[in-house]
């Protein structure tokens, strides 16, 4: 298989590097080395074959001396530049290269330190005192922390500071009960994207490597998830951390043993990659090539050169190669109480089908699209989130759906009655053709899902922030070809302005409030963007005085593009506490739905591992939550979710806290607890540290077990 994978793509002649900034070597000119190098390869790869192919990889690096990796995320601006890569040929080591032979332990080499989920740890944090971890978290709930590494000194060369290895326990209590390590604990590695850190890449447990660099600190992300049925008490485990020494008179005992499995999943997925490219246009090929070359350079490092981590497969005999483990006690206490399986917000959040598509060659409508957007589905069920499919039309109409099946299909009906799920997209036109609606589709949808229990959970999204009135008339025929089978259907509209071309002056805040009276009673849910309230949040009440409650007309926010710092959004470089805080916001204005129009909206990309372009125009990471998984390794399958993810979950977690405390005395006395202890006031005045909140759930939780 490794014959015919360089074979195929021998013969190409775009250059390695996807960038076009960045020269590179030719795949054919690598291939053939690296093919030549394997030559003596038999059914067993030895440790001085891994050694030659490493030592031409590194020739042919050489041969082009201008080359340097090129970042995998392109910037609003398409730069590139921030990617916290590290160019070794120009930057000296401010720390040093040669360990002290007198150092025996970890700590002599390394700064260790804690820190909390909303912190955000750049390569310039500066080290704090180590102190145990502690975390305090509910039934059905999942809460995160971070710790911070920062060499003190090389004890490695290669432009690396050193390996270290995480080893991590299994979570137990006194009364024998545990949280498997893997399965409910997990640490990923936080990855700057633009030089902001970002994306959490999971290692593998229960031990993973990871190369640090000199002069910079990387972050480690830590998350205990706790099922519903877990018995509540005070569950104890350690995590260690270990350098790995690499110094000239030990690098000699390095013993690799490459896992031939690995490879041959990381080149299939290759050949995969190359297979795709077959009738593309000649820019797709060249962006295919240039994502084929990156994945067989990660391949070749991780796999093939000494010294590597993370992904890498190198064994070491530790006892001659290790330094004493830092040992970092985590202790976490469960609660008694269980956060709700469905969520008390249905939170709407969109990923783009064509996107999808797009960046993995699927052909809409087949088994591989399927299985993709139901990959999707469960992998974003996990954050408390009802995600919903959707496609762009002219005009901002737009198609939307929960569920690729059609309704009488056995899994729509596992769809739409998961627990987890608070609400559901009905699409308005077939999924596979998205060409004019057929009534008697139609009408065949809504007949069987308005039989079933779910049907309370239903909604259609039919237009995104319309701005005339023809488009308003567009959405008063969509719902009434809807309504005339579903009275009781539920209709979804954005919006941040009125009509245009109404009776009210065009932008003003008059012609805003009055939407409901236009689009009455073709719209029951009225989701409006925070950004037109600013810091008002006394406007709120001019917006619900609108509503028609008697009439199940709901209010529910948005954010997109705005509103921007110190607003609460997800942009990326924001602050912790400002991604939790759109949450808080929504919980303290009183919504009682909230919408996210996009996940995965970066760029049109022609392969799984191409480079990520943040959409031009918008602020950094707007519309993006999740990476693809094969931007950072080949073999990873599952989408990469970003530090903004998780601090949405933790939101929405917050927001299920504040209702249990409102639902026992009273929305006045929540209200009064986000100010006492200092959590939240208004939309530009909300904590920058971690203590408040961790103050709020506990006094909340004490709250609960005093009744």
């Amino acid at each position: 298989f490794f014959f015919a994978f360089l074979g195929i793509i021998a013969s190409a002649q775009t250059p390695l590097s996807p960038s076009n900034h960045t020269p590179g070597i030719s795949l054919r000119r690598l291939l053939l080395l690296l093919l030549a190098a394997s030559a003596n390869w038999s059914n067993r790869i030895g440790s001085s074959g891994i050694c030659h192919l490493g030592t031409v990889f590194k020739l042919a690096m050489q041969n082009n001396s201008d080359y340097q990796a090129a970042p995998p995320v392109e910037g609003v601006a398409g730069g590139g530049t921030g990617y916290g890569w590290n160019d070794t040929s120009s930057k000296s080591d401010p720390v040093g290269r040669v360990i002290d032979s007198n150092m025996q332990s970890t700590a002599d080499v390394l700064h260790v330190w804690c820190m909390p989920s909303t912190a955000t740890i750049g390569h310039q944090e500066q080290p704090r005192p180590l102190e145990q971890m502690t975390m305090l978290v509910a039934r059905n709930e999942r809460e995160s922390t971070q710790i911070a590494l920062r060499p003190k000194v090389s004890w490695t060369g290669n432009g690396i500071a050193g390996c270290i290895k995480i080893d991590c326990t299994d979570l137990c209590s006194s009364s024998g009960h545990k949280l498997d390590v893997g399965s409910y604990v997990t640490i990923r590695r936080v990855v700057p994207i633009l030089g902001v850190p970002d994306a959490l890449v999971p290692l593998k447990l229960p031990a993973g490597r990871v190369n640090l660099l000199p002069g910079e600190t990387s972050a480690l992300w830590i998350s205990v998830d706790v099922p519903a049925s877990q018995p509540p008490g005070l569950y104890e485990g350690e995590i260690g951390i270990v350098a790995l020494k690499a110094d000239a008179d030990s690098a000699g005992s390095y013993a690799r043993d490459y896992d031939k499995e690995e490879l041959r999943k990381d080149l299939q997925n290759l050949l995969v990659m190359v297979d795709s490219l077959e009738g593309r246009s000649l820019s797709e090929l060249r962006e295919g090539f240039g994502a084929v070359g990156s994945g067989l350079r990660q391949v070749i490092e991780s796999h093939l050169s000494g010294g590597q981590g993370e992904n890498g497969r190198m064994e070491i005999d530790e006892d001659a190669c290790t330094l004493l483990p830092v040992r970092i006690k985590l202790s976490v206490t469960i609660w008694d109480f269980i956060l709700p399986i469905t969520p008390s917000l249905p939170a709407v959040f969109g990923i783009s089908e064509t996107v999808i598509e797009d960046r993995f060659g699927l052909e809409h409508g087949s088994d591989s699209w399927y299985g993709a957007l139901d990959m999707h589905f469960l992998w974003l069920l996990r954050y408390k989130i009802s995600p919903f499919f959707c496609r762009w039309g002219d005009n901002m109409r737009v198609l939307t759906y929960t569920c690729p099946w059609p309704a009488d299909h056995p899994r729509a009906d596992e769809y739409y009655s998961d627990p987890r799920l608070a609400v559901y997209a009905v699409p308005y036109a077939p999924i596979l053709s998205g060409t004019s609606i057929s009534k008697d589709i139609l009408r065949r949808e809504l007949e069987i899902l308005r039989s079933k229990p779910h049907w309370k959970k239903a909604y259609f999204y039919l237009w995104d922030e319309p701005l005339s009135l023809e488009q308003y008339e567009m959405i008063r025929s969509m719902s009434e070809e809807i309504r005339l089978t579903a009275a009781d259907a539920r209709i979804l509209t954005t919006y941040y302005c009125g009509p245009s071309d109404s009776s009210f002056a065009p932008g003003s805040f008059e012609a805003f409030v009055k939407v409901p009276s236009f689009l009455r009673p073709h719209t029951q849910i009225f989701c409006t963007s925070e950004w037109v309230l600013g810091s008002r949040e006394d406007l709120v009440k001019d917006i619900t005085a609108e509503l028609q409650q008697e009439n199940h007309e709901e209010w529910w926010t948005y954010v997109c593009m705005g509103p921007t710092d110190p607003h609460p959004n997800w942009h990326l470089g924001m602050r912790g506490t400002q991604h939790r805080a759109v949450l808080w916001r929504v919980w303290k204005e009183g919504g009682t739905g909230f919408l996210y129009w996009g996940m995965n909206c970066y760029e049109k990309a022609a392969t799984p591992g191409a480079e990520i372009r943040f959409r031009r125009g918008l602020p950094p990471g707007d519309g993006v939550l999740f990476y693809p998984g094969q931007v950072f390794n080949p073999a990873l399958t599952e989408p990469v979710a970003s530090v903004r993810l998780e601090r949405l979950l933790s939101g929405l977690q917050d927001f299920e806290y504040l209702q249990l405390y409102a639902s026992q005395y009273g929305r006045p006395a929540a209200f009064s607890l986000l100010e006492r202890t200092g959590i939240y006031f208004g939309p530009e005045r909300y904590t920058h540290e971690h203590g408040p909140i961790d103050a709020m759930r506990t006094e909340i939780y004490r709250s609960y077990h005093t009744l």
